[in-house]
């Protein structure tokens, strides 16, 4: 049996044999041999039976995805765009007003208007996408073509909506199409969605305005706001309450330290 299986011309699992094997001793390995070979199967790594999650697909994240050229491999139904695309319909507090802000990373965002005197209240969030209720993830796949943004509520007595356009040229390079330093994709995109006639005039007016101190144009969307889902809680305020590594920065109205993007 030895000198049969070492003079096989190739695997043992085939059973090719040489000229010098006889047909009974062929015959006689292959058949308790090919028996054996029915018990050989993948054996699980635990006594506990295995389980198959069943996951929604994402798409791949390429930079064609990220840069917003890519195939879109998620569909999208015709209920879920419109609801995505409507109108947001929360309503400020008494007195306020609400503005949308898309200028990369909503962190640091988010700080730049929690510094501005008038604002009363900030929210991270998603808007202007294709996907009902999305999250974090679905967002990153760069296919529901969502956009980073802060809701600002704001008192119109205290703060004029050009002071917040005022934070938030300072805040970015609206020159830069889909992308804030490191951060790309179509989520981190420059753009200012209002609720008003006169928050659209304003913003037209001041892109012109801003237009004159840069060399390349600005690519900054002008849209009518959009529904608007909130973020996932660890992403709200996220800066102020201590960032990736733990240290808090200053959230104080008027406050001009330097804002560490990540913490």
């Amino acid at each position: 049996m030895l000198k049969t299986l070492a003079s096989t011309t190739t695997s043992p699992f085939l059973l090719i044999t040489t000229a010098t094997t006889t047909a009974a001793a062929s015959h006689s390995l292959s058949k308790p041999f090919l028996s054996s070979l029915s018990n050989l199967r993948s054996k699980p790594l635990s006594s506990f039976p295995c389980t198959r999650r069943s996951l929604l697909p994402k798409p791949a994240m390429n930079i064609l995805n990220k840069l917003g050229f890519g195939s879109r491999a998620q569909e999208f139904s015709a209920e879920s765009s419109a609801i995505a695309q409507g109108p947001d319909d929360d309503v400020p507090a008494p007195g306020q007003q609400f503005a949308q802000f898309g200028a990369g990373c909503f962190w640091g965002v988010e700080l730049a208007f929690q510094r501005v005197s008038g604002v009363t209240k900030t929210e991270v969030g998603y808007t202007q996408g294709l996907l009902h209720n999305p999250t974090y993830e679905d967002v990153c796949t760069g296919t529901t073509n969502h956009s980073e943004v802060v809701r600002v509520q704001y008192d119109p007595k205290e703060c004029s909506f050009e002071n917040l356009l005022d934070a938030f040229w300072a805040r970015h390079d609206p020159t830069t199409l889909n992308r804030q330093g490191n951060d790309v994709g179509t989520q981190y995109r420059s753009g200012i969605y209002y609720y008003t006639p006169e928050q659209e005039q304003a913003a037209r007016e001041s892109l012109e305005k801003h237009q004159k101190l840069f060399n390349r144009k600005i690519v900054t969307e002008i849209l009518p706001a959009k529904k608007f889902y909130r973020a996932e809680e660890y992403h709200q305020q996220y800066l102020a309450k201590g960032g990736r590594f733990g240290f808090k920065q200053s959230a104080e109205k008027g406050c001009n330290d330097p804002i560490r993007c990540y913490g």
